[in-house]
Order: structure tokens, then sequence, then C-alpha cells
């Protein structure tokens, strides 16, 4: 069997050997939803590639891409040391059989411990840092243990992904990374042709506010329900929408009792889940998304690709796809009060109003967001990743 130095040896001296690039993540459909633009690019630039991840129902679209699939057992939410030990001594013990050329990584379990079984092996790491966490969003020691484990983790990778910019210098602020490190991206992209354009609604149909998101506390769910009760004073008709999975295995996830609750109350509907968002985009006047913090937040970017007005709390993330007034409205963040005032600010608008700033925000998507941009920014840290280990392998056997 070829060992992953000798594949690298025969690459150096200059044979077409294909590179063995290893994605890893906390669940398969994250790669299926939000890096598929980049998977496929890989693919069509010849590289072999792998996902490693815990297994769900998208494993066979990624393999009939041309993915190879591993399954990886993993507790993607918990706190328990012991087990994330055990999922460092997993991973690597997969990184070293496999033995990938480069590894990227997404979501928080996946960068920290991949990283640190990558560099015993010495294999190129890039991780995306999409989103902090609950971890960042408290304080005291948990805090403090994250940050000593981004710390390490991050120290010897030769990049560091990051969706928005007030990520990046917060990490760089506290010296989790270095500045050489911190590379920038605009989100995972947005397939500009499949999330195009949707007529807006017609003036005569109740207003529709829809918030896309797993039911968490920290996606600001209780403050779109506060907000909902609020603005129904004013306006009877609206309509308060929630999509998104209930009972997700979250420390700050909403049951679905209260969901019940709230449905029974009038203030909302819940419309579940589903496989294409287009179809619940396309009707709504408003997509909103009261979160505590984002890394770049993907239903605002499909959203206003698809020419819809968004509100949004005045938080790191948000704020990135949001201009206040241009394309939609910010509010203050944790105050459901706060999110009823923006929402009346947008019903006060005539309907060509709200309509512009939904064309606004697709003039901002093709400027800023497309998927070509993100494709770019992984080439670039791949073929430097594969140039020095070529270098130093081509030193090694002279």
């Amino acid at each position: 069997m070829t060992t992953h130095l000798e594949r690298q040896a025969v690459q150096a001296g200059g044979t077409a050997e294909s590179t063995h690039i290893l994605v890893t993540v906390n669940q398969a459909w994250n790669i299926w939803n939000f890096r598929r633009a980049v998977i496929q690019a890989l693919l069509e630039d010849g590289h072999r590639v792998t996902v490693l991840a815990p297994p769900d129902a998208t494993v066979p679209n990624l393999e009939r891409m041309g993915c190879a699939f591993i399954p990886l057992a993993m507790d993607s939410k918990g706190l328990n040391p012991l087990r994330d030990l055990a999922l460092l001594r997993r991973m690597r013990a997969m990184f070293s059989a496999h033995r990938p050329d480069v590894i990227l990584s997404y979501t928080i379990k996946n960068n920290i411990y991949g990283a640190l079984a990558a560099r015993s092996l010495r294999i190129p790491f890039l991780p995306n840092v999409s989103g902090l966490g609950t971890a960042f969003l408290s304080q005291g020691l948990l805090r403090r243990v994250a940050e000593g484990l981004y710390r390490a983790a991050f120290a010897s990778v030769p990049a560091v992904f990051f969706q928005n910019g007030e990520d990046r210098a917060l990490f760089i602020e506290r010296r989790l990374v270095r500045e050489d490190q911190a590379r920038l991206l605009p989100g995972s992209g947005i397939d500009l042709e499949r999330f195009a354009p949707a007529d807006y609604p017609l003036a005569d149909a109740p207003p529709v506010f829809l918030l896309i998101a797993r039911l968490l506390r920290d996606k600001g769910v209780h403050e779109f329900v506060e907000a909902a009760g609020l603005v129904k004073q004013i306006h009877p008709g609206a309509r308060f929408q929630l999509l998104g999975a209930v009972d997700a295995q979250n420390r700050t996830a909403i049951d679905r009792v209260t969901v019940t609750a709230w449905e029974q109350s009038g203030a909302v509907e819940y419309l579940g889940t589903c496989d294409d968002v287009r179809e619940h985009i396309a009707p709504a006047n408003c997509v909103v998304l009261p979160s505590y913090r984002e890394g770049a937040p993907r239903t605002l970017i499909e959203a206003a690709a698809m020419a819809r007005p968004l509100i949004a709390t005045d938080v790191p993330g948000c704020r990135s796809v949001v201009e206040d007034g241009v394309n939609g409205f910010l509010c203050e963040v944790r105050s459901g009060k706060s999110l009823a005032q923006a929402c009346l600010r947008f019903l006060a608008l005539p309907r060509e109003q709200q309509a512009a700033l939904g064309r606004a925000g697709r003039t901002k998507m093709e400027r800023e967001f497309g998927e070509a941009r993100v494709i770019a920014a992984y080439r670039q840290p791949i073929a430097e990743s594969l140039g020095r280990t070529r270098s130093q392998l081509k030193g090694a056997f002279a």
C-alpha cells in the first residue's frame, strides 16, 4: 500500500497522481447543503475527495457526486471531556489510516480535535470557523476552555477561514490565531442561479415574516414569538412562520411542546422542515433572523439572493449580510420589542419600497457572496499547503 509520504514523493517528482483531500464535519448534510460547490470544484480539479462525518440521508448524494464516505461516530454537542478525547483519538486513527494530503474542516469539534490530530501526523489542516457556538456566547470557565482549545489547535495550521470580519478580528485580538493565518470568506457562498430572484408577494396578501433556523434559544426564537404578539396587536393579519427542526440535540433547544403551545396561541405557524427552503422564501415578504451571533447566516444569504428584505439582530455575522435601511433592518439582540419595532417599520413601507429592499439584497449577494469567490479562496491555500509539503519532500529525498 502506498503511504502518504511515498505518494507525495512521487508527486514531487512530477507524476500526475491525484491529490487526496479529506473533508470533516459534524453532520454529512452540512457538506451537501452548504459546501457542495466547493466539493464539486475540488472533484473537477482532479482531486480525490473523502468526507468524514456522522452519516445521514445525504450520504448517497455525496457518493453520487464522486466522494468517498467514512462514517464518524461523535457527540457533536456534548461537553464530556472523555468523549472528546476519544473523538481526538478516533480522528487521528482515521487520518493515519487514510492519509489525506490536505484536510478541510468545518464545525467546532471537527476543527479543534481534527487540527490536533492532523498536527501529530503533519498533515496540512484548513479549518473553517463558520460560527463561534454557545461557548463564545457564555462567560467564565467554558469560554476560557474553548479559547484555550482553539489556541492550541490552530497554532500550526497554515490557514484558518472565517465567515465574517468580526469573528476574524476577535480571534486575532485574543491571540487564538495569527493575522497571517486568518482568511476571510463570504460565508459558504451562494448559488445565484439556484437561488434566483422570486416575484414579490402580491399587495393584497397578508404580510408574512419567516424565520428559518434550528429552533434554538440562541437563534432568537423566543424573541420572534414575542415580536409576533406585539405586531399582531397592530396588524392582526400579519403571519409569523417558523421553519426548522425542533428537539435538536443542543443545550439551547426548544422542545415540540413549547412550539405547539405557541401555535395554539395563534402567535406563530410552525412549518416543520423541508428539503428546499425556496418554496417557503418565495411567498414571504420578509425573512427574519434574531440570532445572538452568527458566522455568515446562510438563511439570510439565501433569502437576499431571492430578493427578499431581511430583518436581523445587530450582531456579528448578521450585520455582514444586512445593511440597515438598504436591504433590510437591524434590531437589538435579545429584544422582542426591538424586533417588533423593526417589523412595524417594515410594514409601514409601501410595497414597492419593500420590494426595493429585496432587490438591493440581491445586488449585494451578486457583488459579495457568489460561490466562485469561496472556491477561489480555498484553491489558494490548498495549493500553498501542497507546495510546501512537496518542497520539503524534495529536500528529504535529494
